[in-house]
């Protein structure tokens, strides 16, 4: 099934779920992309190898889900090459059109700027696994009765060499 099929189906709330961003947002988003594609076009050239829509998916599945760009190219049936100029051109497209940027840092310096803060704890956490006594026990003796059989071997070796 295509994308467009599969993004027709999606309800609202679904689309918070998927993209992370309202469907309005996702519109606006799209309304962009394939409009710097129309103007790309107009220059003539190749055909594109992902419409507007697949590009607007990879950037999402690149900067939501953190997958690889090895893994979305093997999706996509294309070099890890090819996703890293669509995610860095869906960026810059978005950036340059202002809709979607940051406030400047002069902007956000000036004193009647209301600035939200939100701290976020992201320390590492110690992962709890369950601890195992026997099978540790059995894991140490018997590397310590290999190590110690090995050095036996070896001693009466250099001892038979002495002493023959």
């Amino acid at each position: 099934m295509d994308n467009e099929t599969r993004i027709a189906a999606l309800s609202k709330r679904k689309y918070k779920a998927v993209f992370g961003v309202k469907k309005a947002t996702f519109n606006r988003m799209l309304a962009i992309l394939e409009q710097k594609q129309a103007e790309i076009r107009k220059r003539g050239g190749r055909k594109p190898m992902f419409s507007a829509l697949d590009t607007l998916i990879i950037w999402f599945t690149y900067c939501r889900d953190y997958r690889t760009m090895e893994s979305i190219a093997f999706d996509y049936d294309c070099y890890r090459q090819r996703i890293s100029e669509v995610v860095r051109r869906v960026t810059k497209t978005l950036v340059d059109d202002g809709t979607f940027s940051l406030p400047s840092k002069r902007e956000l310096l000036r004193d009647d700027t209301n600035v939200t803060i939100a701290i976020v704890d992201v320390t590492e956490q110690e992962i709890e696994r369950p601890k195992d006594k026997k099978n540790r026990r059995r894991v140490t003796l018997a590397r310590k009765n290999a190590t110690l059989e090995k050095s036996k071997s070896l001693l009466t070796v250099r001892r038979g060499g002495l002493f023959a």
